[in-house]
């Protein structure tokens, strides 16, 4: 079939651009170019109904009809009212326009279109004497008006409503947080079913299926099914414009292909603890002709298996990801559907698709490839697995995690794990340490922090890792970055042994202030754990940093050494860890000053669970320069040893102006010594990498200084020497 060529565009999801250019290019388009959220094309109508018919990925197909002037609604009005409408709109039919507007003086949507509306059926009315009513929900003819700059697109919609509505799924039939059909088709795409279809007894299994989009969709797909034949309405059936020779002609051929791929059968399963989800799949499977090739059933994701006589495959689920679940519980979901997939699906390939990129880890894989899409409005991450097929030795058990093969960057990062984790193993040991720096950016591929947690008291026996990235520079390819994060992350819980559940990733970027202790998440993972015979609480799953600083511990230990008898004072005291040490340590009295009220009930569980009770331990929410100049002018009585760990830098809002510490802590200084006592110590530590003390400023106030920061940095941090400063500020002539 031939006829005129027509400019035509294909709007999609952002990251699916790619797969719907392919799948146009396949269905014998011209001019096929990739755009932002979309493809723009040419063809005959015969190629711009196929592409509605066959597009399992195209939200709508938009046929353009001209282009006029919109510098502002008068403009747009008669430039529109100049198109031969009369070749498009029954003039007694129904009419819906939808306008889009991105960097247009015309800025009131509502208003263009009601001057859209206008034109056209002004413009009908003159030449029939009738016009087109108004119906928003099923018109004959629905306008896609784009305004950009002052020019107006006008196309006509030919799918009339969005392309995801397959016909298989009656309204309402949806279950919680629902993939629509074009992006479950596309998740497909992305995760090379088509390919991995062709092979020999290939199978498609969704764990926690839902209503069963990805399981029918994966079905539609190797049946060779139009995902447009059961439709029942077209945007192009009342149009003026509309070829049904050339229409039914492809529904003909379309029903022949169907045939012809329910013939060849296949093997496609969903299960889902949802009783009403799996019915409302089951009718949907039969509305859409493929019940005897689906099978759903009511199955927990630890139960679901491969099918018999199936020889590998596609295994594809969407988890939840919003707020149906507690964090905690998502994350035991994605442990169990990580232990599932590694356990029973090895030689398959998997695909997950979540918007809860933090708990991808938890599943144990290494990723092969990594998208990233929308779900609607909500940013979601497609992670590809190839996972390890079963043992060589017949045992039919897959490998824990899936590490990449020898030789790749994956086994280099597992090699120096292993070894860091050996001898930093035989060290803590010997020392008693069971929180340790297990690996520090070691590799520049793999730059990421990794630190090792052993549960104590009540969690006496867990062990949990924490994997901290450092962001890679941009000269790095992002989804590079991504699959090594993920190497990075299915490795530590294969060398180390942990349980993927139990290894927490976060994103380490530059932080300003206070920013590192802002909350990452809510899946509020807490254990106890031990440090110097001392118990704390960490939060592993919550914020960037866990709640203990472990490159302090010796720190911590010079404050316990130093405390006996003392009034100590702790500012921006954090979980207040080291008033715990000072008052293990004997001191008197202790003060714990911090400006988050979190922290300070973090501080407090602290110190209880360790026994240390009483109203000579006091907290105090506050900022600590506002608190020291205020406690200076009380009158509070001098400390005989204070700590201070400032931030780099801080912009709260809960603060006056900005504190830098290389600017800043001359007058912190300043006003922390009015209240050192006589004979008085100051520990000052921060992190900034290169910070240079202002001595100058020090002896100015009859204060000498002495560098501790070699003696404080144990060992497991001894690769990374500058993570911090410390420094010993006493009275000139008194106490050290």
């Amino acid at each position: 079939m031939g006829g005129p060529a027509h400019q035509l565009f294909a709007p999609v999801p952002l990251g699916l651009e790619r797969v719907l250019a392919e799948e146009i290019r396949a269905l014998g388009a011209s001019h096929v170019r990739q755009v932002r959220a979309g493809v723009s094309f040419t063809g005959p109508l015969e190629t711009a109904y196929r592409v509605c018919l066959w597009s399992r990925v195209a939200s709508r197909v938009l046929l353009r009809l001209g282009e006029v002037p919109a510098s502002d609604t008068d403009a747009l009005y008669e430039g529109v009212a100049a198109l031969p409408w009369e070749d498009h709109v029954p003039p007694d039919g129904t009419l819906a326009i939808d306008v889009t507007a991105s960097r247009s003086p015309i800025t009131h949507t509502g208003f263009a279109t009601l001057r859209v509306k206008d034109a056209v059926v002004d413009r009908l009315r003159e030449r029939f004497g009738v016009r087109p009513d108004i119906d928003t929900v099923s018109p004959d003819v629905r306008l896609n008006v784009a305004l950009r700059g002052e020019r107006a697109t006008l196309a006509l919609d030919l799918g009339g409503e969005g392309l995801h509505r397959r016909g298989y799924r009656a309204p309402g039939e949806q279950a919680a947080a629902p993939l629509k059909e074009t992006l479950a088709a596309g998740v497909l795409l992305l995760a090379g079913w088509p390919s991995i279809r062709a092979r020999e007894g290939a199978a498609f299994v969704d764990p926690m299926c839902g209503s069963g989009t990805l399981v029918l969709e994966a079905a539609l797909m190797a049946c060779d099914i139009a995902p447009g034949l059961l439709r029942e309405r077209w945007g192009f059936s009342a149009w003026r414009g509309h070829d049904a020779d050339a229409w039914a002609a492809l529904l003909a051929e379309a029903g022949e292909r169907r045939s012809e791929g329910l013939a060849r059968g296949g093997l496609f399963v969903g299960g889902d603890v949802d009783r009403r989800a799996v019915g409302l799949a089951k009718a949907s499977a039969g509305r859409a002709g493929v019940s005897r090739v689906v099978r759903f059933e009511v199955a927990d994701v630890a139960a679901v298996a491969p099918p018999r006589g199936g020889a590998g495959g596609l295994v594809a689920v969407n988890p939840p990801y919003g707020e149906r679940l507690g964090g905690a519980e998502l994350r035991d979901l994605y442990a169990a559907l990580g232990e599932t997939l590694r356990a029973r699906f090895g030689g398959w390939r998997a695909c997950v698709v979540t918007g809860a990129e933090d708990l991808i880890g938890a599943l144990g894989l290494v990723p092969a490839a990594e998208h990233e899409t929308f779900n609607g409005r909500i940013p979601v991450r497609v992670f590809v697995s190839d996972i390890p097929a079963p043992a060589a030795d017949g045992t039919g058990a897959a490998v824990s995690s899936g590490v990449a093969p020898a030789g790749s960057g994956a086994e280099m990062f597992a090699n120096r794990l292993r070894k860091n984790a050996r001898h930093l193993g035989k060290w803590a040991r010997r020392t008693g340490v069971t929180c340790y720096r297990v690996y520090d950016a070691d590799l520049p591929e793999y730059a990421v922090a990794i630190d090792l947690y052993a549960g104590a008291g009540p969690d006496e026996g867990r062990l949990a890792a924490h994997v901290a990235e450092y962001a890679p520079p941009a000269s790095v390819d992002p989804a590079l970055a991504r699959r090594r994060l993920r190497e990075a992350v299915a490795v530590t819980a294969d060398v180390l042994g942990i349980a993927p559940a139990d290894v927490h990733l976060k994103v380490r970027r530059r932080q300003k202030g206070s920013a590192q202790y802002t909350r990452q998440g809510r899946e509020r993972d807490v254990m106890t754990v031990a440090e110097g015979g001392l118990l704390f609480e960490v939060n592993l799953s919550d914020y960037l940093d866990t709640g203990l600083f472990l490159d302090h511990r010796l720190t911590r230990g010079m404050v316990r050494d130093a405390a006996d008898g003392a009034r100590f004072l702790n500012l921006f005291a954090y979980t207040g860890t080291a008033s715990v040490y000072a008052a293990a340590g004997g001191a008197r009295a202790t003060t714990t000053v911090d400006l988050s009220a979190t922290y300070l009930d973090w501080a407090e569980r602290n110190m209880l669970m360790n026994g240390i009770t009483g109203g000579h331990h006091t907290r105090v929410r506050a900022d600590a320069l506002e608190w020291l100049a205020t406690a200076a002018r009380g009158g509070v009585r001098p400390f005989d040893l204070v700590f201070c760990d400032p931030p780099t830098f801080s912009n709260s809002k809960r603060m006056e102006g900005t504190f830098d510490v290389q600017r800043d802590h001359p007058a912190l200084i300043a006003a922390i010594e009015p209240l050192l006592a006589p004979d008085g110590t100051l520990l000052f530590s921060n992190n900034r990498r290169r910070f240079d003390l202002d001595t100058a400023s020090l002896e100015a106030l009859g204060l000498a200084s002495e560098d501790l920061t070699a003696a404080s940095i144990p060992p497991d941090f001894e690769r990374n020497p500058r993570v911090h400063t410390l420094w010993r500020i006493t009275r000139r002539g008194g106490g050290s």
